[in-house]
């Protein structure tokens, strides 16, 4: 092999090793919501080739894709009555090579009645999350799964209700296992063991510690002033943790309902989050000193403010360029914004409506957002206003769930059915 031909087999080596990239947890594999893949944001009139569709009955759990597989949780009827199942689908076509009862979950278990609460929709809500050949689900009744990716095999179970005297709440448990290095990190439990670590290969406790009442939100793993943490959104407030032997760091009181299922939001040292019923939304900023640890309030807006409310209640936005880009709305199905806010102040720059409580990701420059009525959107990521670039129907049902860019392909999923389509450069050119 000649140098010139190594230099280009290294570099479409590396290019497509980019281009593979996996979304393997419910914040992607930043735990942000982005991904550095290069997709087509420019579609046809009729919108990128679906390559397959497939019925996912129930649920408001997103995909994960990783090996070739997707993901996601679905209703089903076994041993004669409902349950929530874990699916493993065939990244390329659909095929379901595996399905994993979690346990029985009727419709309307979650409070969710159906048209009066959401405009028709209910099911699991938490979302699969995947490490070296491993599936880990926390189902709603708060048991924690570990499965072979490959079998479906169950390879080891914990049951926060039973075990850990767990404290479920009226709707639920809705957030996802975070992975962060060996450990799989939930939350549940009961006193003194409200947050807990597992090692992910033997589901052996690596520690559990605290107090607190569980939302819906998933945790999110952040380094902030060197020290690797992992934050929790509980009913007393942003809860911050050693990720190494979940020793409390900081904790920031934060107002709080009924319930909000979004994820705190990091930037350097700068955490948001927000929940609706009228709550709102603002950002701490966190200090470390001789005294410690110290979570300051920066600013904060009512969810009450009308046109300047900044609050999420089932969405999570993305942060790009300072700013904060999402669903900011509550319960206003079908027609509430999409907004660009600026992270340091709280200063909303534009709002789009006609989303309702649908979920964004960050693909390069661009926004990539599905309504709660099944359309994907291509949208700029710049504060100067709403620039769409693209928009296709995707599915039909209710989504409050997120899409996922994975090998040139979105992902998503609704109540009745989930899809896969092209978006690959290769897709543009055709």
């Amino acid at each position: 092999m000649t140098k010139t031909t190594f230099v280009f087999a290294t570099s479409l080596a590396a290019a497509l090793t980019v281009h593979a990239a996996d979304w393997p947890q419910y914040r992607g594999p930043n735990l942000d919501g982005s991904t550095t893949e290069k997709i087509a944001t420019k579609w046809p009139a009729g919108g990128p080739k679906a390559l397959w569709k497939v019925p996912a009955l129930d649920g408001f759990s997103s995909f994960t894709v990783s090996g070739g597989q997707a993901f996601t949780l679905v209703m089903r009827e076994v041993e004669g009555g409902p349950q929530e199942v874990c699916v493993a689908l065939d990244a390329s076509t659909g095929k379901e090579h595996w399905m994993a009862p979690l346990g029985p979950l009727k419709l309307g278990d979650g409070g969710q009645s159906g048209t009066k609460d959401n405009g028709g929709g209910d099911g699991p809500r938490s979302t699969p999350t995947v490490s070296d050949g491993k599936v880990y689900v926390m189902s709603a009744k708060l048991v924690l799964s570990c499965f072979d990716a490959k079998s479906g095999k169950a390879v080891w179970k914990k049951e926060l209700m039973k075990d850990f005297a767990g404290r479920n709440i009226s709707w639920q448990n809705a957030a996802s296992p975070l992975i962060e290095g060996s450990l799989v990190y939930v939350a549940g439990g009961g006193a003194g063991q409200s947050i807990l670590a597992f090692n992910k290969q033997t589901g052996a406790v690596a520690w559990k510690a605290h107090d607190e009442t569980i939302t819906h939100s998933t945790p999110v793993a952040a380094t902030i002033h060197g020290v690797r943490q992992v934050i929790f959104f509980c009913k007393s407030g942003l809860v911050s943790v050693d990720a190494k032997d979940g020793k409390l760091l900081w904790k920031r009181p934060f107002k709080f309902a009924v319930s909000t299922a979004m994820t705190p939001i990091v930037s350097g040292d700068l955490v948001f989050c927000s929940a609706g019923y009228g709550v709102g939304g603002g950002a701490a900023r966190i200090t470390k000193g001789a005294g410690g640890w110290k979570a300051e309030e920066t600013w904060f807006v009512s969810g009450h403010a009308g046109p300047d409310a900044v609050a999420n209640h089932w969405s999570t936005p993305v942060l790009k360029d300072g700013h904060l880009y999402g669903m900011f709305q509550f319960k206003e199905y079908g027609s509430g914004p999409m907004k660009c806010v600026e992270l340091a102040t709280g200063k909303v720059k534009w709002s789009k409506p006609g989303f309702g409580p649908g979920n964004v990701i960050l693909v390069g420059n661009h926004v990539v957002g599905l309504s709660d009525a099944g359309e994907l959107v291509v949208v700029e990521a710049t504060p100067a206003g709403y620039k769409e670039v693209s928009r296709a129907k995707a599915v039909a049902g209710k989504c409050w769930s997120t899409p996922v860019v994975s090998n040139g392909r979105i992902y998503v999923r609704s109540t009745k059915e989930a899809a896969c389509l092209d978006v690959s450069a290769k897709a543009a050119q055709n």
